[in-house]
């Protein structure tokens, strides 16, 4: 071997997780922190854990939350627009203004489904 391009090999290096569990091993490093080790990875617990990395899940929980938030409104103005026509087409039945009454209805419907 060539002396003087190998690291420093630590026999008695110390590895500490981020669940508190500590070990020691070989390595060219004195100190080694991980953020999952066997007693804590969900594999090995069996328990269901996301390990967030830099704020990854949290962004894409706030997009699927912003995706059914859309979804929801959108149900909810056709579900407004479905009650309007069938006011409108009471009111023309009855001879009177089929716009205002949809106008109203759709006010109406927005307002009660929305709360």
């Amino acid at each position: 071997m060539k002396q003087g391009i190998h690291p420093t090999y630590y026999e008695n290096a110390v590895v500490i997780c981020s669940c508190g569990n500590t070990w020691t091993t070989g390595a060219t490093q004195p100190e080694i922190h991980t953020d999952v080790c066997s007693a804590c990875h969900p594999f090995f617990t069996g328990e269901q854990r996301i390990v967030d990395t830099a704020g990854q899940v949290e962004r894409f929980m706030r997009r699927l939350r912003t995706k059914d938030q859309l979804r929801a409104q959108a149900r909810i103005r056709a579900e407004a627009r479905k009650l309007a026509e069938e006011a409108a087409r009471k009111a023309r039945a009855r001879g009177e203004d089929a716009q205002a009454a949809y106008d109203a209805a759709y006010q109406k419907a927005l307002a009660e489904l929305q709360h």
